[in-house]
């Protein structure tokens, strides 16, 4: 029996992939050793600490939410596969994937004198994702279109332009965090906050 999506497998996969990133996330959430914790307000004071975790996890679960929706309705415009479409969303993937490492670092050392190199990994990431946006979007026009319609096409060609302004901001973002890695996060907050309400988000047929 033919396969009715060819693309049922790479889909389920990539859902896979995401689920097991927003799984780690949490894990870097740890409260202090119980040896340190002496009293109940150890404890309000190490909950407390945690706040720059809570957040990093937070704002992390949403770019890999809104990166996961994006890339179920992406899926939902073609109707072909080809060799390099699969590798452009192993790329996505893999800027998924790395997405709980600068989170950890974010959670950390944010509110610290060594914030830069975080925020600055978390915009570099951030900047990754839009590069896997622009392949797996190039990769779904050229060299013929694995899409349904001229409908869908336009949608990929505008989601393709938004993956460029994407990458420019991020690639800003990465450079300017090293001298203001606190509101260069804000920042990135504010962009995830924006693509959430009116975002990229592609639209089904």
């Amino acid at each position: 029996m033919a396969e009715t999506n060819p693309n049922s497998r790479l889909e389920a996969f990539c859902d896979g992939v995401f689920a097991i990133a927003l799984t780690l996330l949490i894990l870097e959430i740890k409260i202090s050793s119980p040896a340190t914790i002496q009293t109940t307000h150890d404890f309000w004071l190490a909950l407390e600490r945690l706040i720059p975790s809570v957040f990093s996890f937070l704002l992390s679960f949403a770019v890999i939410l809104i990166t996961w929706a994006n890339h179920h309705a992406a899926l939902k415009l073609v109707h072909k596969s080809s060799q390099p479409f699969i590798y452009a969303n192993g790329f996505l993937l893999l800027s998924v994937v790395l997405i709980p490492f600068p989170a950890a670092l974010l959670g950390e050392y944010l509110f610290t004198d060594h914030a830069a190199p975080a925020v600055v990994l978390y915009s570099a990431v951030c900047g990754l994702q839009a590069i896997g946006w622009i392949l797996m979007t190039l990769s779904a026009l050229t060299p013929e279109p694995l899409t349904r319609n001229e409908k869908s096409t336009l949608e990929i060609r505008r989601n393709h332009k938004y993956s460029y302004f994407a990458f420019a901001v991020y690639t800003a973002c990465a450079i300017a965090a090293f001298w203001f890695p606190q509101t260069i996060a804000i920042v990135i907050t504010f962009i995830w906050i924006i693509w959430l309400i009116v975002g990229i988000n592609i639209k089904d047929e």
